[in-house]
């Protein structure tokens, strides 16, 4: 009986510096797939399956990219694999938007294996390392605002008192009342800044205090390092965009931070698959609230945000292969998605409050999930939820994407940051609905505070203050924030990063909500039409009124204060003139 023979592997084309190139040939054909790996572009009958174009020397950007597409051009259909240096020093914009299907960065030989496997299957590889090279310049700070700098100032001197008591303390003063006196002076300061956060610092110091702890600056530091608010694992920044409002950023802005996504596939069902792997693994931490606003998902349990995020993920999985199955689109895919949220969200919070948990109240045991769905209304419509069209054609048809104007395939990196951005502000949106019901039947049912919300929540005057500043909050944002917003064509986007909700800003046209907008919040609209009609008239006046002011001060109260000053001398000259006669 004849030992049939292995099937040989396929070819790699591997283009690289002698020296490398061994290393690189040996860790391929250590491989048990067998791949074949050559050097040799002429060799007679040659016909890759993949390209392996690894980089010493980096050449200028614009070269990089002309000689992806030839090589692309050239052994087509045949994928491209770049291979990167370490401290290359390209920007990850570039980096994304290359024409290459897989992308690595001083890769280790199991992680290289990994990726040829993946692209030989007709996936996408992105490994980028986190930003090596000098930090980007600060953008450029706005005057600081009234809060900010009654903030900004107040917490710098109440720092400097603080230290000089502590040092005066170190060691203890001999004299008991000195101590008394000192320790009762360093309780005030302590009030004094507890007070000037509640008023002037982000929403989450306002509503519970003790869990934050602002960290004192370094002696000599700047306001823009005094400004910085530490809360118990959530760093709130407010050095660049005012009090309580969230920073801006750029929808295209690259994190700093590295990316690293893997496409199995490039159908809609591969895409789904790496886009819930990242969202799980930033949901499972329990993300804490970075996003610079009060939300009600920040009074859960840490562990019940965890199962929140991750039950919506799964429904939402329930609920795209539902929708596949119907093979439908355009307004009548819309109108199925928003005529399923409310079930979807009720689902959600099931999964979250278990099925079979049961706790009393009123002396009955009572089952929480049940309860709490049958109180709750979740037909509510967030208005600031973007239309779901272009995040849904994609995940379900594969459809290409518009991103920062350019119509990009779904499997193209950038595509799939942007419709991971959409899914996890949809995430957290939808989380934030389902906890503001949550709080408001935790109210109604003490027993059930201990189970799902914090512990410094279990209080009744913490809840109904958290309450109480989140319907504030709300009044705030529907009748001032939104319509501003609108007008200024911005759209706030909240994502899961490291942990963390963060929030991201979004320029798009938003006219038609604008014209829907009642007349109250029109009315901000039109001082911020009247302001910007306005203010340049409003400059000229008074850069004209200024002018005049300084020729008045110059040559006509100036000139007289001059005569009036050589009349005295003139006197004093003649009056001493006469003393020295006599």
């Amino acid at each position: 009986m004849s030992r049939r023979k292995a099937e040989p592997g396929p070819w790699l084309l591997l283009f690289a510096e002698p020296l490398q190139r061994e290393g690189l040939r040996r860790w391929l054909e250590d491989d048990p797939a067998g791949y074949r790996v050559t050097a040799d572009p002429a060799q007679e009958g040659l016909s890759p399956r993949l390209l392996i174009w690894s980089v010493t020397s980096p050449p200028p950007a614009e070269r990089l990219e002309a000689e992806a597409r030839q090589l692309l051009d050239r052994w087509q259909p045949a994928p491209l694999l770049l291979l990167l240096p370490e401290g290359h020093r390209y920007p990850q914009r570039l980096l994304l938007s290359l024409p290459v299907q897989g992308l690595l960065e001083q890769p280790e030989p199991s992680l290289l294996r990994q990726s040829v496997a993946t692209l030989l299957a007709g996936g996408r590889v992105v490994e980028i390392a986190p930003a090596s090279g000098p930090a980007p310049p600060p953008p450029v700070r706005p005057p600081l605002g009234l809060g900010e700098w009654l903030l900004v100032s107040g917490l710098q001197q109440i720092d400097a008192e603080l230290r000089t008591c502590s040092a005066l303390l170190d060691p203890l003063p001999a004299n008991p009342l000195a101590q008394l006196l000192l320790e009762g002076r360093r309780r005030e300061l302590r009030a004094a800044r507890s007070l000037l956060l509640w008023l002037w610092g982000p929403l989450q110091m306002a509503w519970s205090p003790g869990e934050g702890a602002w960290e004192p600056a370094a002696p000599g530091a700047g306001p823009a390092s005094a400004a910085r608010l530490e809360l118990r694992g959530s760093p709130v920044s407010k050095g660049s965009a005012g009090v309580g409002q969230p920073v801006l950023h750029s929808e295209a802005t690259p994190d700093q931070g590295g990316v690293s996504l893997t496409l199995r596939q490039r159908t809609a069902d591969g895409i789904w698959q790496a886009l819930r792997e990242r969202l799980s693994q930033a949901a499972s931490l329990g993300p804490a609230n970075r996003s610079g606003e009060l939300l009600a998902f920040d009074g859960l349990h840490p562990d019940r945000r965890s199962d929140l995020l991750l039950a919506l993920l799964e429904q939402f999985e329930l609920l795209r292969r539902r929708l596949q199955h119907q093979e439908i689109g355009g307004d009548a895919l819309i109108l199925a998605w928003n005529e399923l949220q409310p079930e979807l969200r009720r689902q959600a919070l099931r999964r979250m409050a278990g099925s079979y948990v049961q706790l009393p109240n009123e002396g009955k045991l009572r089952p929480v999930a049940d309860t709490l769905v049958g109180a709750a209304d979740f037909d509510v419509i967030d208005p600031e939820l973007p239309d779901p069209r272009a995040m849904l054609t994609t995940l379900l048809q594969a459809r290409p994407l518009l991103v920062e104007g350019r119509l990009l395939g779904p499997d193209e990196p950038q595509a799939v940051l942007y419709l991971e951005m959409l899914l996890a502000n949809w995430l957290v949106r939808s989380a934030e609905l389902i906890s503001a019901e949550v709080l408001a039947a935790c109210a109604e049912w003490p027993e059930l505070r201990r189970y799902l919300l914090r512990p410094d929540l279990l209080a009744t005057r913490n809840l109904e203050r958290l309450r109480n500043q989140l319907n504030s909050q709300q009044r705030w944002s529907s009748w001032i924030t939104r319509p501003v917003q609108l007008y200024e064509s911005r759209r706030p986007l909240f994502r899961l990063e490291a942990g963390a909700i963060d929030t991201i800003t979004l320029t798009e046209p938003r006219d038609r909500e604008l014209r829907q907008l009642p007349w109250l919040q029109q009315l901000v609209t039109l001082a911020l039409e009247a302001r910007d009609a306005l203010a340049p008239q409003l400059q000229s006046l008074i850069r004209a009124s200024g002018d005049l002011v300084v020729v008045v001060l110059t040559q006509v109260v100036g000139r007289a204060i001059g005569l009036v000053g050589r009349g005295i001398a003139q006197g004093m000259g003649r009056s001493l003139g006469r003393t020295e006669r006599s």
